[in-house]
């Protein structure tokens, strides 16, 4: 990775079901749920703009059309967002990301999950030549203790043996990953797998906030960790 162009889209992923998170989700979409009195996708979104991120995919399916009441143009934050709907049950990672490429331009691209909580400052950062993806990685949660991927020294990541550490659900990528897939359903995990047995995925450990909202307790324990850094 080097220090160039900020990359101008970033998509946001929202269109899963958060079936953990029932009852909450049965009628609030999970990227609505609000820790600290703001939805978690707000996080995003500002975060985003302050890298200089100006043009935002969002997808959407459970409760969708109540993220973009709450989203709109993205007028109010200085952004365009835009919005690439998928049908019920959502399309998984790299099938809701390969429908919504059309929208993300021909540039290496942010996509950041809708239902984490992360301080990460999205920086200026491009794909170095050959390199199709870059992931950000961070300490093995309690309920993930297995971790993803290795981080290796020189700065790729491996599906081998050895210290895992856990994907954090964001990462820059490059439309020619998804080069040769088909529309419809189907997981990243493989696409990156594959990428990575070609030495063409790189990333970075991360040592700051992130949390996976995966269950009300996690969301609890948020929300009342935020407040008390206000307080």
């Amino acid at each position: 990775m080097k220090s160039e162009v900020r990359p101008s889209h970033a998509m946001i992923l929202a269109a899963g079901r958060g079936e953990r998170m029932r009852p909450l989700t049965d009628t609030t979409p999970k990227p609505l749920l609000q820790v600290a009195g703001k939805p978690l996708i707000q996080y995003h979104v500002e975060a985003l703009v302050r890298a200089g991120i100006k043009q935002l995919v969002v997808n959407h399916a459970h409760l969708g059309e109540q993220i973009i009441d709450f989203l709109g143009t993205g007028e109010r934050w200085g952004v365009s967002i835009s919005y690439s709907a998928e049908p019920p049950g959502a399309l998984e990672t790299g099938g809701g990301i390969h429908q919504a490429l059309p929208l993300l331009g021909g540039a290496p691209f942010w996509v950041v999950n809708g239902d984490v909580w992360t301080d990460y400052a999205f920086a200026p950062y491009t794909l170095s030549a050959g390199t199709l993806a870059h992931l950000v990685m961070v300490d093995n949660p309690t309920q993930h203790p297995a971790g993803d991927f290795v981080l290796n020294a020189d700065g790729l990541l491996s599906a081998d043996a050895g210290q895992r550490f856990t994907y954090s659900g964001i990462g820059l990528y490059r439309p020619e990953l998804f080069s040769g897939c088909s529309a419809g359903i189907f997981p990243l995990a493989p696409l990156l797998r594959e990428a990575m047995a070609r030495g063409r995925v790189s990333g970075e450990y991360y040592a700051g906030g992130w949390m996976d909202i995966g269950t009300p307790e996690r969301l609890a324990a948020l929300d009342a960790e935020l407040r008390g850094r206000d307080a």
